[in-house]
């Protein structure tokens, strides 16, 4: 069944993968993110192969700019299906370099991002009487390594507040966790701590291409509404 699927940071990475991958499976894409001419290159991808794509610009950090992305979303397709919260930064650093700005920009995408998402689509998903929540977490959220004290606390939170929704939402609104391991993307090159970008480029050396993830959304949207899959890790087989 075709489905309005919303997906926040899809200019690039697993958002740009996922998106891709869902337009194949026949669904109506709306894309959101903070660089125009990344989101229009994807835009174009859809619709080169045959699917159908809105796009908004969005900031996730802010609370009514999220809210006016899903409810435009709504109002104009009258309704919507699921949200892939795939939002993310990951500047990673020691925490003795002190570096708070950055801390705080990771709290800020990867935590209150998140949680703008929940607020603008419950209302929605619950009028509906259906849903589905995909929160794009990190096998941070499941441990800790050096210099990445405060991005893996993000995804740990990403992690318990999914869960939480879980938890406590009627069985009709679906909820699912996908936690990458290592993966192609743009996200090491926001590193600005120098000892934390060498420790990321030996890292990185293993990583898996974002389809990877995408295939795994995918699957976790096409299953059938009595089946609620709630927690995937997807990493490459050398990573440990």
């Amino acid at each position: 069944m075709k489905k309005i699927v919303l997906v926040t940071g899809a200019g690039s990475g697993i958002g740009r993968a996922t998106a891709l991958r869902l337009s194949r499976e026949g669904h109506h894409l709306v894309i959101g993110g903070r660089r125009e001419d990344r989101l229009a290159a994807v835009a174009e991808a859809i619709r080169n192969g045959g699917g159908s794509v809105d796009v908004r610009r969005l900031d996730v950090t802010d609370r009514e700019d999220v809210a006016a992305f899903v409810d435009g979303a709504a109002e104009e397709h009258g309704r919507v299906d699921v949200l892939v919260g795939n939002a993310g930064v990951m500047p990673l650093s020691r925490l003795d370099s002190l570096l708070v700005e950055e801390w705080d920009r990771m709290i800020d995408v990867n935590i209150r991002g998140l949680l703008h998402g929940i607020a603008a689509a419950l209302p929605h998903f619950q009028r509906q009487g259906e849903g589905h929540f995909v929160t794009i977490a990190s096998i941070g959220a499941h441990q800790v390594v050096p210099t990445g004290a405060v991005y893996c606390a993000t995804k740990y939170a990403a992690w318990a507040i999914t869960e939480g929704l879980r938890q406590e939402l009627d069985p009709g609104i679906r909820v699912t966790t996908v936690s990458p391991g290592v993966v192609e993307s743009e996200l090491a090159g926001t590193i600005t701590d120098p000892g934390a970008r060498e420790a990321m480029r030996t890292y990185r050396a293993a990583a898996i291409p974002p389809e990877a993830i995408a295939d795994a959304v995918a699957f976790a949207i096409g299953q059938p509404p009595e089946v609620d899959v709630n927690e995937l890790v997807v990493r490459p087989a050398r990573q440990r």
